[in-house]
């Protein structure tokens, strides 16, 4: 069971992550990581003192696989909506494959370990979602926690990072991550598998202004230095490579 802060609890080891948040006693899902997490899901909602019945939402960051993770059984079984950046719907729905796809290099053990982890969770395995609902840039959305969307494409289309100010949180999905997971590097970096690093890069400026004091990628640890401060990072680390 991972707790990462009161309310917010994490599926996965850092290689891929679901985060619950809770609200009043109801649970918003922001990325549903890879589809084995549906069989962690259960005990780390009991961890929090919830069950199933307690899930209200899935929101996504963005629509790529490791992200989609167990939505659509969740939405088909459970009745739970799906929420993604109206850019990236059609993705979601399988409609349309990733574009781009940056691998921004990598080193054969952290490859092999990244490959190994989605082959034995499932996350090469895209079950599309049948029917979601979208947002747009700054809409507060209707769900526990009401995060703010803020849209940073490049990294997809639609993708976008959730402002939970209640909770001092933003949930940055892979507009940067702090671990890249085919070259083992650590810290805050645009993320492989990035359709437009240089967007990407250039999107990170509408975070300025953004204060949390957690800030949790898809794929990583949780940052804790300011988002101010990790962006400045990834800008520097760019001008040097």
């Amino acid at each position: 069971m991972t707790r990462l802060a009161p309310g917010i609890h994490r599926l996965g080891n850092g290689l891929a992550n679901s985060y619950l948040l809770e609200e009043s006693g109801e649970v918003t899902i922001v990325d549903t990581g890879v589809s084995r997490y549906w069989a962690d899901l259960p005990g780390e909602l009991a961890a929090m003192g919830r069950s199933m019945e307690d899930v209200r939402a899935v929101v996504l960051t963005h629509a790529h696989s490791d992200h989609v993770g167990f939505a659509e059984r969740l939405r088909r079984e459970r009745g739970v909506p799906v929420r993604v950046h109206e850019l990236d719907a059609k993705l979601a729905r399988g409609e349309e494959k990733p574009a781009g796809q940056s691998l921004g290099g990598f080193r054969p053990g952290p490859l092999l370990r990244f490959v190994v982890y989605m082959l034995t969770h499932g996350g090469f395995r895209i079950t599309p979602i049948a029917e979601v609902s979208t947002f747009g840039d700054g809409a507060t959305l209707d769900v526990p926690g009401a995060p703010r969307v803020i849209h940073l494409p490049g990294h997809t289309a639609g993708s976008a990072a959730l402002h939970v100010r209640s909770r001092d949180t933003l949930f940055i999905g892979d507009a940067f991550v702090t671990l890249h997971v085919l070259t083992g590097q650590t810290g805050p970096l645009i993320s492989p598998f990035t359709a437009d690093p240089a967007q990407a890069c250039e999107s990170l400026s509408r975070l300025e202004g953004v204060e949390a004091g957690l800030v949790l990628p898809g794929h990583g640890e949780p940052w804790t230095g300011g988002v101010g401060e990790g962006v400045r990072l990834i800008r520097e680390r760019r001008r040097r490579t």
